[in-house]
């Protein structure tokens, strides 16, 4: 995107990838069919050092700027959950389309270049191992440090602090949770089953399914509140938004542990609500029971061992500063021509698209200025 929007100012630029083609990453997301934006997508669906970081980019380029350019070249797509935008086909359309506007643009992209040295005298030298390159201006777009196996490194983060610019600490986002032994010895066999809950941390919640896994918990609810999560915490799980669980059980013509199951499975799936009442149990089940039962329900307290890590990882959340920044050109304060764009900043996105539109908008706004 960056290289497009400079190309198409009559730049002379060069893609400098080392992989053996361009937006491997892309191709995976979204299962293969690559959720592209999020029609909502605002400031506050990121996470950063600084929450005002991300403004200005994202209202010069807007998902109504990457729709239209996904219509420019006909692709069909369909709205999945609210915002989200996914191609009917699949994620190749997407790069097939950037690797035309690349082309359009007059935009060179060298594959299989490994990179072994950056230097900056009057400009910027890349030696790669069998070719040199020289220009005025550099921009890392490199990514964090998610999914490895796709190629991910540290190279943007080394790059950054070799010109003096702080890295604020990485960890892995939007990434399932692991339990500790005691949970998963009660849970683990419950892998596959999946509920809709909202889980929070302080003040943050998202209400989303929860997927149990052989080691803990996924889904879209524990992604999202992943980013958030940071080891040694806990996080607070509602098993039944919005229901007044102690009122249908108390409905019930016998209060015994099986009129308990019978209320939870309908609106659990049967095999966890028996196994969370079976270990939540009372000796008798009063009023006071039941109101302790309802609030353990909607307020049950996990303390996660830690995450699946970068391998699982959608996104990294942390990365370089964004004070050393310009949040309208994504320039060094610190360097002159030097630009960071995308993930490998400080600015993390929620589930659903937001990550790919940050993408775009920090690499339209250093190509507009290069």
């Amino acid at each position: 995107m960056c290289a497009v929007e400079a190309g198409k100012r009559g730049r002379r630029v060069a893609v400098i990838e080392h992989a053996d083609r361009p937006g491997k990453k892309i191709l995976i997301s979204g299962g293969g069919r690559c959720n592209f934006t999020n029609i909502y997508c605002q400031p506050e669906h990121f996470i950063s050092a600084n929450p005002h970081f991300a403004k200005s980019a994202l209202a010069r380029y807007t998902p109504a700027d990457f729709i239209a350019l996904v219509e420019k070249h006909h692709i069909p797509y369909h709205e999945k959950a609210p915002g989200q935008l996914f191609c009917d086909r699949s994620a190749d359309d997407i790069m097939r389309m950037l690797e035309a506007e690349c082309a359009a643009a007059g935009v060179n992209i060298f594959l299989r270049t490994k990179i072994n040295e950056v230097q900056r005298t009057t400009e910027f030298v890349v030696r790669a191992e069998s070719v040199v390159f020289h220009a005025p201006a550099l921009v890392v777009a490199t990514g964090g440090l998610s999914i490895p196996k796709m190629g991910a490194t540290a190279f943007g983060y080394d790059l950054a602090r070799q010109f003096g610019l702080n890295i604020r600490q990485t960890k892995p986002g939007l990434v399932p949770l692991v339990l500790g032994t005691r949970d998963r010895s009660q849970y683990g066999d419950l892998a596959g089953v999946s509920t809709e809950v909202a889980v929070s941390i302080n003040h943050h919640a998202f209400r989303d399914k929860m997927l149990f896994t052989h080691r803990g918990l996924s889904g879209p609810a524990i992604l999202q509140i992943s980013s958030y999560w940071n080891v040694g915490g806990s996080i607070l799980i509602d098993l039944a938004p919005g229901r007044d669980v102690a009122a249908a059980i108390g409905e019930a013509k016998v209060r015994n542990m099986a009129a308990v199951r019978f209320a939870f499975q309908g609106f659990l799936p049967h095999r966890f609500a028996t196994r969370w009442v079976d270990l939540h149990t009372h000796v008798a089940w009063n009023n006071q029971a039941l109101a302790a039962l309802d609030r353990q329900t909607h307020e049950w307290v996990l303390l996660p061992e830690g995450t699946e890590g970068y391998e699982k990882a959608e996104v990294t959340a942390g990365g370089v500063d964004t004070d050393d920044l310009s949040s309208k050109t994504m320039e060094s304060r610190r360097v002159a021509g030097l630009f960071f764009i995308g993930e490998v900043v400080d600015v993390t996105g929620h589930l659903g698209g937001h990550n790919f539109q940050w993408a775009w908008a920090s690499g339209a706004s250093a190509g507009r200025v290069l």
